[in-house]
């Protein structure tokens, strides 16, 4: 099975389901739908090319990699974090892959007619800055270049692969103590940057759905890189 078969029945065995991370500061429940604001973001899988011939095939995960963005670090909410492309559901948008899309072109200068849209996984709140979110699972059917398009957006656009993220090595818990309060979620070393917050809840929630996560020591802290 590829890794792209793996996704969509993931996401279709998601329908019934209401939660995706697990309970804690970031859970849906803590914000008011009526009065939260609606984005989207694309969690975009692709492959990282076709091995040479004769090479043993390799797991699913093996295969792919995933795009992110770094954000400015001059921005008022979430500066310098990587982020999967996305950002508000406009009004003129038909849907939420839609907005998703939209977003991940302004982003990333990514030619959205060669995404295919997967499936939508259930909102997930981010209180910090009252937005409810909906993760748009796509897969990069033909793949094009990307770039920073607007640099105080967006610092750094890049892909990494599925297997570093995965690496047990590689993987941290990021912790933050501001005034008393202690928040804690889990962090990925990167080659490019530190993934953590909002972005590596929702990585976590992934790849244990999917079934790709492997042991990882969630007693390894680090400071969040502020």
């Amino acid at each position: 099975m590829t890794a792209r078969d793996e996704l969509v029945r993931w996401v279709e065995s998601l329908r019934a389901t209401t939660s995706l991370v697990r309970a804690d500061g970031w859970q849906f429940a803590t914000l008011d739908p009526a009065k939260s604001r609606r984005a989207a973001v694309l969690i975009l899988f692709g492959t990282r090319g076709d091995p040479p011939p004769g090479t043993p095939s390799r797991p699913a995960p093996d295969d792919v990699d995933l795009l992110f963005v770094m954000r400015a670090s001059t921005l008022a909410h979430h500066p310098g974090q990587v982020a999967f492309p996305g950002g508000t559901i406009d009004a003129e948008d038909t849907d939420e892959g839609a907005a998703a899309l939209r977003e991940a072109r302004e982003e990333t200068g990514v030619d959205s007619d060669g995404i295919e849209i997967l499936g939508t996984l259930p909102e997930v709140g981010l209180p910090i800055s009252n937005f409810l979110v909906t993760p748009v699972l796509a897969w990069w059917t033909e793949q094009s270049p990307v770039h920073a398009v607007d640099t105080a957006e967006s610092e750094l656009v890049f892909r990494c692969p599925v297997s570093t993220l995965l690496d047990p090595s590689r993987r941290r818990t990021a912790v933050v103590r501001r005034n008393g309060f202690v928040s804690r979620t889990p962090a990925f070393l990167t080659p490019d940057a530190v993934i953590w917050g909002f972005t590596a809840m929702l990585l976590d929630a992934i790849f244990d759905g999917l079934g790709w996560t492997r042991p990882w020591d969630r007693s390894q802290e680090i400071p969040a890189p502020l």
